[in-house]
């Protein structure tokens, strides 16, 4: 039987891994050992949940396809999802488990020095890996040139091809299909589980024939708890007049399209509605400052300034970059971020608003950078979404 290995074609990963190969020449790094698991993805469309454990991609400058070095229970999985031949895929023994002294991090320290890597300059991202961890790989490589490349295919990440925003906006479907799912599932006398898995069965079962391929954390704040950001549901009920404010994300292949929305059980409180008009008209504030040349600054004070006109405020950040996994850690929608934006960069622009610890409100979409503006790639009804 022939095996699907993922959306992308394998000059999509080639095209990837020239772009991170620049980098490490940039750097003089002749071998890059990626152990951050979205940029492991990224590079190879290994999505299977083996990062509790180390593991690493080998980037060599010389060698086209790089190697994947994890524990032998999972190098199946790699063998279905990576593009790599197999021959790439390396299984280090269950010893190096719960081992005193070794652990999968030595399988790679040791292929390093077989393959002749040692002699050269390597390359770490060692905000992903333990104290200890950079030690070893320091003791062990004693002569090595060990070069920090913290965030370096992260940064890459940050601008999509137009393969991965397709990949994005079936993952944006399936938000937008699981916010319409909340609005009928959310009744007085309904259990907060019972909803939860009912929205839930949407971002498995996608939409236009493209299921979700990944289950992302789902929030539902509900009253009492619309002051709070990133609980999961409880063993509560809903309640008349209630109000309820969910963050979920379709997901494909890794990729996620974040969004969230309000809802109210019967009639909105009047302060729910002006906080719920106000924030809408900083959305659009937000949304009209993007394009090529503005700043993730110019963005987030656009909707800042917007809403303070209004006599409102928000602490947070109002967005960050999304594309593998729910945040990539490079831009955020903040003032004094001076991240040029760029086509196809895409975000979450994240308003929700945790006013004080007994009431808050969410609204959100997710967008990318277009060669004029913006393409909002989630579409639910900007509304308080009302149910009886």
């Amino acid at each position: 039987m022939a095996i699907i290995k993922g959306p992308f074609p394998r000059n999509e990963y080639l095209r990837r891994l020239l772009l991170v190969k620049s980098e490490m020449a940039r750097r003089e790094v002749d071998a890059l050992v990626v152990s951050d698991q979205h940029n492991i993805t990224y590079l190879s469309g290994y999505t299977a949940r083996s990062a509790y454990v180390p593991q690493a991609l080998v980037v060599t400058a010389k060698e086209d396809e790089p190697v994947f070095i994890l524990r032998r229970m999972d190098a199946p999985a790699a063998m279905h999802q990576c593009f790599m031949g197999r021959e790439k895929i390396i299984a280090y023994p269950e010893l190096l488990i719960a081992h005193q002294d070794k652990d999968g991090y030595d399988a790679v320290i040791d292929y390093l020095q077989a393959a002749g890597l040692a002699q050269g300059s390597i390359g770490l991202e060692q905000y992903d890996l333990s104290t200890l961890t950079v030690e070893k790989f320091r003791r062990r490589l004693e002569g090595t040139r060990i070069v920090d490349c913290t965030k370096a295919v992260t940064w890459i990440r940050l601008v999509k091809s137009e393969l991965e925003i397709e990949v994005m906006r079936e993952a944006a479907a399936i938000s937008d299909a699981a916010i319409a799912r909340a609005a009928e599932v959310i009744r007085p006398g309904t259990r907060e589980a019972d909803a939860f898995a009912e929205i839930a069965s949407v971002l498995i079962r996608g939409v236009n024939g493209k299921p979700g391929t990944r289950l992302e954390a789902i929030a539902i704040c509900a009253t009492p708890r619309t002051g709070t950001c990133h609980i999961p549901w409880s063993e509560d009920i809903f309640r008349e007049g209630s109000q309820v404010n969910i963050e979920l994300a379709g997901s494909r292949h890794g990729y996620c399209a974040a969004l969230m929305r309000t809802y109210s059980i019967g009639a909105p409180s009047g302060r729910l509605r002006r906080v719920h008009d106000v924030q809408v008209e900083g959305l659009d504030a937000a949304l009209s400052a993007v394009r090529p040349g503005a700043t993730c600054s110019d963005v987030a004070n656009a909707f800042y300034l917007t809403i303070e006109k209004r006599g409102l405020s928000k602490e947070s950040r109002c967005g960050y970059a999304q594309g593998i996994g729910w945040t990539e850690p490079t831009a955020s929608l903040r003032d004094g971020d001076v991240t040029v934006l760029q086509p196809n960069m895409t975000f979450h622009l994240m308003l929700g608003n945790w006013i004080d610890e007994e009431f808050g409100y969410v609204i959100s979409e997710t967008f990318r950078v277009t060669t004029t503006g913006v393409d909002v790639l989630t579409s639910a009804p900007r509304q308080i979404f009302q149910v009886w």
